[in-house]
């Protein structure tokens, strides 16, 4: 019998506890070729993108998350949410396979409800820089870059709270993502000012990789 990439999981809402499907695909289906220089990955199969189903949306109340939300929800959150999101929720699935359009307005719905509920900075630009991605793929740069700025905001956010403690970002993937952000939307000063942040602290850095990246992109600016 024929395995298919894709499968479903069974998943619980956070917020109004009900059950819904949500698609996923087979890890032996995903093989990474290469990242751009913001991590964004590069599938060898275009036609399966892991990318597009990281969010669940709930069809019951239209709340939508990722791995990464906290399961706590402040009192005055689950009234900001249902007067949001689900009052104006139709009642529609995203368990399928989604297009690339679907895969967007997933992590949009995404962006709402984790900016209503308080989730980390971190997670919120981790969710733009996605979108961004899926524009990039569809080659609507204008839309890109708006949420690339977004993302990049969001991680200046997340620095100067520090509320990336605890997550898989570091300090100086904070600082590099900041950096080469602001260079791809063309906020010079910022990015220099950044990338010059993270040389600085190269000598203490367990990150030797990162530190080359932004050494590269630093180099490539002042060519």
């Amino acid at each position: 019998m024929e395995i298919l990439p894709y499968y479903q999981k069974e998943v619980v809402c956070l917020h109004c506890k009900n059950k819904f499907k949500s698609t996923k695909i087979r890890s032996k289906f995903i093989k990474l070729e290469t990242h751009d220089t913001d991590f964004q990955p590069i599938y060898q199969n275009k036609e399966i993108n892991p990318l597009l189903y990281n969010v669940f949306v709930c069809e019951h109340c239209g709340f939508s998350f990722t791995n990464d939300f906290t399961k706590y929800f402040a009192p005055s959150v689950k009234d900001a949410i249902k007067e949001n999101i689900t009052k104006q929720w139709t009642s529609r699935s995203y368990g399928g396979e989604r297009t690339i359009q679907e895969g967007i307005t997933a992590y949009k719905l995404g962006i709402l409800c984790a900016s209503l509920k308080k989730e980390k900075f971190v997670s919120i630009a981790g969710l733009a820089l996605r979108v961004a991605w899926l524009y990039r793929i569809l080659g609507q740069q204008d839309e890109e870059k708006r949420f690339l700025e977004i993302a990049r905001d969001r991680y200046i956010d997340s620095y100067s709270r520090e509320d990336y403690s605890g997550t898989q970002m570091s300090e100086i993937r904070v600082l590099y993502m900041i950096a080469e952000l602001s260079r791809r939307v063309g906020a010079r000063d910022l990015a220099t000012r950044y990338f010059s942040m993270i040389l600085e602290k190269q000598s203490s850095s367990v990150e030797p990789s990162l530190i080359e990246m932004a050494k590269e992109r630093w180099q490539e600016m002042r060519t």
